[in-house]
């Protein structure tokens, strides 16, 4: 009996899932983004307090992502568990520096994992642990599906870098510090458009003005988030790269070690004798 050599994606994108992704990608571009190009006078505007029922309808998106990738990949025991096991620690990890300028190693794990086992389960890991980190954390809300949807993004991304075979040794350490360190500030960055244009309450000039065009409400946006998270996107961008550099190179041989035993996806041959 012999294997072939494992590969180290252990979900893969097929077309009900690429389709399922691009669909839940889409409506969440809409749904943080609508405010920008809507209206005042419109219906759309009008109706801004229906906004939960969006992100209920987001939630229920995410969650066709996930059972349409595990499905169609005929994803296996070994790598649901390493997905629960992945979670679970990503959500640990997340509560050690709630509320302490961005110190969050949470993230550093989504972009190790992403890079070894690849943009589909990086996707699914990433929405999995924010959802179950708000559990943990009593953070369940409105906010929950667009956490979930950025953080699958922003794991995904790691998976999608180049080199995934071939990259080894401080070459990928320093590409994965570099993803991270941008990425952590675009997590932030979007994740403020999330709440932004509904904080009404907000009198200063880095309100959103529905009555503004894109260009002015995006210099409003941008002067927002340099006033109000910058230091925050900055720490989890620092916490980042320092926790790559310092544990990635043990972490990436020991999530590479852990896909190979598990052997994801390998058909078992027989060979006459």
């Amino acid at each position: 009996m012999t294997t072939p050599e494992v590969r180290t994606r252990a979900v893969r994108l097929g077309p009900r899932s690429l389709a399922a992704l691009c669909l839940v990608s889409a409506v969440g571009v809409a749904g943080f983004g609508w405010p920008l190009f809507a209206d005042p006078s419109s219906q759309v505007a009008a109706h801004a307090q229906d906004a939960p029922w969006l992100f209920a309808g987001l939630l229920v998106l995410l969650v066709a992502v996930v059972m349409a990738t595990i499905s169609e990949s005929g994803l296996g025991p070994k790598a649901v568990a390493m997905l629960g096991v992945l979670a679970a620690t990503g959500a640990a990890l997340r509560p050690i520096g709630a509320g302490t300028a961005g110190i969050e190693p949470m993230f550093f794990l989504m972009v190790l994992s992403g890079r070894v086992l690849g943009p589909g389960f990086g996707f699914v890991l990433g929405s999995v642990t924010m959802f179950s980190s708000a559990l943990l954390t009593g953070g369940v809300g409105p906010w929950l599906p667009f956490q979930m949807l950025a953080m699958g993004w922003f794991t995904m991304g790691a998976g999608l870098l180049p080199g995934p075979d071939r990259l080894r040794g401080r070459g990928e350490l320093a590409l994965l510090a570099a993803y991270g360190f941008c990425a952590a500030f675009a997590y932030g960055t979007v994740m403020n458009l999330a709440g932004w244009p509904f904080m009404g309450a907000l009198a200063s000039n880095v309100a959103f003005d529905p009555h503004a065009d894109v260009t002015a409400n995006l210099a409003r946006f941008l002067a927002y988030c340099l006033a109000t998270s910058l230091g925050w996107d900055l720490g989890r961008a620092v916490v980042t790269v320092v926790l790559t550099l310092a544990l990635g190179a043990t972490l990436l041989k020991a999530l590479r070690r852990a896909t190979r035993r598990a052997a994801f996806e390998t058909p078992v041959t027989f060979e006459p004798r």
